[in-house]
């Protein structure tokens, strides 16, 4: 269950990165319980773009005989006891529920499934089709204020960090160039700031390294934990710190 919830967050931060107006992004992974579809939908509603849901409707003696004939072949497939979980915890969608809808629904052993089958239709229209102030049939999810704030939010969190770097690792080479290429020991950007101790002459491109891991990692803890920094000087507090960790390291 643990590796399920790491998975289902890194699988939602991929597709909140990946959502824009331009794009058509399908999610077939781990949408089976409804709590997770409510977060699929809280993320496109954030971003200001159209959103559904496609069922696929195949009885639970059809899904076991699949299973079941895929392990026969050496095939991907689920063992008994993670296919018992997953038929216990499943959640039909619902349209009544606006995280369900507008829902479209196949039926394979029924109908089968060709490019032609009407609910496909229907869906690729729904969302290829362009939306203007008359358009009645699509639907547009429109952000909350919160949703909003929080998007501005992070944005300018990744636009301190980036601003804040840039100048501690302009600080650093411009010491190193009045060192003549020595090390670099003591430096102080602010008297609020710690000083930054490197014992040995470091170039550009190591510089720029390590300054997009920092970021990338910053940008990682932020998931699971508090956002990146939003002000310069914390956001340079702490890559100093992790500059000072980094070399006193070696």
């Amino acid at each position: 269950m643990t590796s399920e919830k790491n998975l289902r967050g890194v699988l939602r931060s991929e597709v909140d990165r990946s959502l824009s107006k331009d794009n058509i992004i399908i999610v077939d992974s781990l949408n089976s319980i409804k709590g997770y579809r409510y977060e699929l939908w809280c993320l496109a509603r954030a971003a200001g773009i159209r959103h559904c849901v496609l069922f696929t409707d195949v009885e639970e003696t059809h899904c076991r005989k699949w299973n079941t004939e895929r392990r026969e072949k050496d095939e991907s497939s689920y063992n008994d006891g993670i296919f018992e979980d997953l038929v216990r915890r499943f959640e039909r969608p619902d349209r009544r529920n606006r995280w369900d809808s507008p829902l479209f629904e196949l039926w394979p052993f029924k109908d089968g499934i060709e490019k032609s089958s009407p609910a496909i239709v229907d869906l690729v229209s729904y969302v290829t089709k362009k939306v203007d102030s008359k358009t009645r049939d699509v639907k547009i999810l429109q952000p909350t204020i919160a949703t909003q704030s929080v998007r501005f939010s992070e944005a300018n969190s990744l636009y301190e960090m980036d601003r804040a770097t840039q100048e501690v690792t302009s600080a650093i080479i411009e010491a190193q160039s009045l060192a003549m290429g020595g090390p670099v020991t003591g430096l102080s950007i602010s008297h609020d700031l710690p000083t930054i101790n490197i014992s040995r002459s470091v170039g550009l491109p190591e510089l720029r390294r390590l300054r997009k891991t920092f970021i990338k990692l910053t940008g990682q803890s932020s998931l699971s934990g508090p956002p990146p920094p939003s002000d310069a000087d914390s956001a340079k507090r702490m890559f100093i710190d992790y500059l000072n960790r980094e070399f006193g390291s070696e």
